[in-house]
């Protein structure tokens, strides 16, 4: 698996799209297809390779949901290559795979520490759950068919080529769990753009595009796909509607008991449903939902604590920098005097020391050294935050590591 620290990581989206990352969020972000031909093959070869998909599938205890196989062209049950005990058949895998079956490595972030540091990395850029799925496809073969996805993926090309056919857009942003059905609806229809990736490309496809892709060439194709788990406006108004239903004594009355009665006039709901809705939007706020998002995402967080046990009793490093990562900071009063909380996934400590211009420094992903906390407990404060996964050494092998690649 790959081990070298990845560049970029301070300005992921620059990493991926280059130059067209200035308007991405305003011009593009959930609206259209963007595609970056970098001309670099080895851009993002520290990912992974297909070596290392190799030796995941030859010596890692692979579980039912951890790997699939795919093929456009025929179907392939999960018992084609799942024992019935849960276990992945490896030599089932390798056969199906030569006979032009896609393999299939689901949320490697969780086992791949630069995987992690991606996904990392561009959930504090965009402030949801990322995932990644890793495909791996013969030459002249097609995983899928026509379909799109519930989610936004960039499309990261890591050795060999695929040629990508978009369509239209049947579902405008679908909602998770909202999957493209083969053969309903209407049909695909005509393409409407077609472009090739070759080692080292990178595409964002937002979620509802109908999209599919082939190997193009006589080598296989590795790309992985880092999919955004958004939360919807969807998601804040139901907080907060839910928020008014359990304070608001009116809306925990029943419905009336004769609702479900074939002779029930349904008009006697238009005045109380109407006086409910006016409650509603003089109540509902997005204050208190947000915070709710706010404290669930950065709870879910799982830090990256790489480094911390190995370094437990060393001497501190001359200076340090923050990981990528969720956090905020609390103002609170600590014995009486003004102070400051940090909390992420992994802290929820008051630092009575530091004033807020500290931590923020701290955080900030420039350099600092222990001695400008001298007073303030520097040096307990760097060890609590190196265990907890929110700053690292900075080491030789670091230096650059964290500006944009182009």
């Amino acid at each position: 698996m790959a081990t070298a620290i990845l560049p970029g990581l301070a300005d992921p989206l620059r990493w991926l799209l280059g130059d067209q990352c200035a308007r991405f969020l305003s011009d593009s972000y959930e609206q259209r297809a963007v595609v970056a031909r970098h001309g670099d093959p080895a851009r993002f070869r520290g990912l992974l390779s297909i070596a290392d998909i190799d030796r995941i599938v030859a010596e890692h205890d692979l579980k039912r949901g951890m790997l699939m196989l795919a093929d456009s062209a025929r179907r392939l049950e999960e018992s084609a290559f799942v024992s019935p005990s849960g276990a992945i058949d490896r030599a089932a895998v390798a056969h199906h795979y030569q006979l032009g079956a896609t393999i299939i490595l689901n949320q490697l972030q969780e086992s791949d520490g630069d995987m992690a540091a991606l996904c990392r990395a561009l959930e504090k850029l965009f402030s949801c759950h990322v995932q990644t799925n890793t495909y791996l496809t013969p030459p002249s073969s097609q995983g899928f068919r026509t379909h799109y996805d519930n989610h936004d993926v960039f499309v990261i090309q890591i050795e060999g080529e695929k040629t990508w056919t978009l369509y239209d857009r049947p579902v405008a942003a679908p909602y998770r769990g909202e999957q493209f059905e083969p053969g309903a609806g209407r049909p695909v229809g005509e393409p409407a753009e077609v472009f090739v990736l070759k080692a080292g490309d990178c595409a964002y496809v937002p979620r509802g595009l109908l999209h599919d892709a082939a190997t193009t060439g006589d080598q296989p194709s590795l790309h992985i796909t880092c999919g955004l788990i958004v939360r919807t406006w969807a998601d804040l108004m139901l907080e907060a509607i839910s928020q008014v239903c359990v304070e608001d004594p009116a809306f925990r009355r029943s419905l009336p008991p004769d609702f479900a009665r074939p002779d029930f006039d349904r008009t006697r709901l238009a005045a109380p449903f109407e006086a409910l809705m006016e409650r509603l939007s003089k109540q509902a706020s997005p204050d208190s939902a947000l915070d709710l998002a706010i404290q669930d995402f950065i709870a879910s967080r799982e830090p990256d604590v790489s480094g911390a046990i190995a370094g437990a009793h060393a001497p501190l490093a001359a200076s340090y920098a923050a990981r990528p990562s969720i956090w905020r900071i609390e103002e609170e009063l600590v014995d009486g005097a003004p102070g400051v909380r940090l909390v992420s996934s992994t802290v929820n400590q008051s630092f009575p020391g530091l004033s807020r211009g500290d931590l923020e420094r701290m955080m900030s992903g420039e350099p600092f050294g222990p001695e400008e906390l001298e007073g303030s407990g520097g040096a307990k404060v760097v060890r609590q935050l190196v265990a907890a996964g929110m700053i690292a050494a900075i080491t030789p092998e670091r230096v650059g590591a964290d500006q944009p690649a182009e």
